[in-house]
């Protein structure tokens, strides 16, 4: 039994809540007691009952202010009236089909429509999937195996994108004085980690340098705008810039991670960015609230997916990928967060991290927000973050970030445990002012 187990079992040893009950049940078939790493935290999370709008109650009753959205997935908040109807309509006609559906067609459409720089689309069930089959599209489009992708970053749980993540400050760089490949799963393949370039976010001039040596070797360069793992740091105009000049030079494939980003602009990130990509990787809002990823982009870099003149260059399919439920979720969702949509909550999200860091000021509290548009994380310093390493050296550390989100669930508050957050559109200034409060609270006691 590890000390995390027995200090679970000590602390389960007291009168047992409802979530507790639920814990304990999990952790007899469960690994962990959880399904997924991010959103456990000790002694256990609370387990949800339902939800209405920004708000989830869990099992004792408690109503809880869900800045998680379901890790940025529910920009409607929980039980949207339009989808959940979408979703009974569609439910009734048929869960899923060895055929297509007309749905698949409507999102599709809805989505090109959105952002006309994406002109097809193939959809599959998660943000993991959508990358890997975007590396998997570069690879085949430029007979290269290597990829690139930034430190610290997160784009699902594919091996290759996995390499450089969470590394710890003692192994940061290699021999080359490069960013090292360091694996993040045991048992990670040595192969895996020598084909994946790993670059600084935080410094364009040396991720040049990197590029410049080694941009021959690059299928595609995966790249998150605005990374929460990263810092949530909008990706500077320089750094934008190295590598778009990098694929131009060496003919590598610009990969877009949009997973979370394309909720930030009406036609997607690489608009806001103005930037062109030849792959976007979509999720999380496009299914409203059920399974859902996407690759998408121009025409002639989609058809490395196209299978009807014999074998694909990419097989890209899977037995749930556009099921008749989340397609029509996802055109629900999609046409409720029009461009007014998107500017006031864009526009709510820029006031609360502006009053929030104004808060901090006027208390003295070393802290920020970090974000862009309706998202936002964070960070115990006032110095600035600028890429990954930045934030694993705040003196503060994790151990204070798991302390303000537990304060905060305390007094109603559900941030994901890094302490990053999203708007939804039920969200109003009562909201967002509430929640300023609480940070401020909370993060004057935890560094008392």
């Amino acid at each position: 039994m590890t000390d995390a187990d027995r200090r679970n079992d000590s602390l389960l040893d007291a009168p047992i809540s409802r979530s507790g009950a639920a814990f304990q049940r999990a952790r007899a078939v469960i690994p962990g007691g959880s399904m997924r790493p991010s959103s456990w935290f000790p002694p256990h999370p609370p387990y949800a009952a339902r939800g209405e709008g920004c708000w989830v109650t869990d099992l004792e009753g408690r109503r809880l202010l869900d800045c998680s959205n379901n890790f940025f997935s529910l920009i409607h908040g929980h039980a949207f009236p339009p989808v959940v109807k979408a979703i009974q309509e569609a439910a009734a006609l048929g869960t899923a089909f060895g055929l297509p559906t007309p749905q698949e067609n409507g999102l599709a459409e809805a989505i090109i429509a959105r952002a006309p720089h994406l002109e097809q689309i193939r959809f599959c069930n998660s943000g993991t999937e959508a990358v890997m089959f975007a590396i998997k599209g570069a690879r085949a489009i430029t007979g290269r195996s290597a990829i690139a992708k930034f430190e610290g970053a997160y784009h699902g749980a594919y091996d290759h994108m996995e390499i450089g993540y969470e590394s710890a400050p003692g192994a940061w760089d290699g021999p080359d004085g490069d960013p090292a490949s360091t694996p993040y799963a045991r048992g990670t393949p040595a192969a895996v980690a020598a084909d994946t370039v790993i670059l600084p976010y935080g410094d364009p001039a040396r991720c040049a340098d990197i590029l410049r040596r080694k941009g021959t070797r690059l299928a595609g360069i995966v790249l998150d705008p605005l990374a929460s793992r990263i810092g949530m740091m909008p990706a500077s105009p320089e750094l934008l810039a190295v590598v778009q000049e990098a694929c131009a030079r060496d003919g590598i494939l610009l990969i877009f991670d949009e997973v979370i980003a394309f909720r930030m602009h009406h036609a997607g990130a690489h608009t806001l960015f103005g930037v062109t990509p030849d792959l976007v990787a979509l999720g999380k809002i496009i299914g409203g609230g059920l399974p859902a990823g996407a690759v998408a982009g121009p025409a002639a870099r989609m058809a490395i997916y196209d299978h009807t003149g014999g074998r694909p260059g990419v097989a890209l399919g899977g037995t749930f990928s556009a099921n008749p439920l989340t397609m029509a979720a996802g055109m629900a969702t999609l046409a409720a967060y029009d461009t007014a949509a998107v500017a006031r909550l864009s526009s709510l999200g820029d006031d609360f991290r502006q009053a929030t860091n104004a808060a901090f000021r006027a208390a003295g509290l070393k802290a920020q927000l970090a974000g862009m548009g309706a998202l936002f994380r964070l960070h115990l310093t006032d110095a600035p973050i600028r890429d990954y390493r930045s934030v694993a050296t705040i003196p503060a550390g994790k151990g204070a970030i798991a302390a303000v989100h537990a304060a905060l669930l305390a007094r109603g508050a559900l941030l994901t445990p890094n302490a990053s957050g999203a708007l939804s559109t039920p969200m109003t200034a009562a909201e967002t002012d509430l929640l300023t409060g609480w940070l401020v609270e909370v993060v004057r006691e935890v560094t008392a």
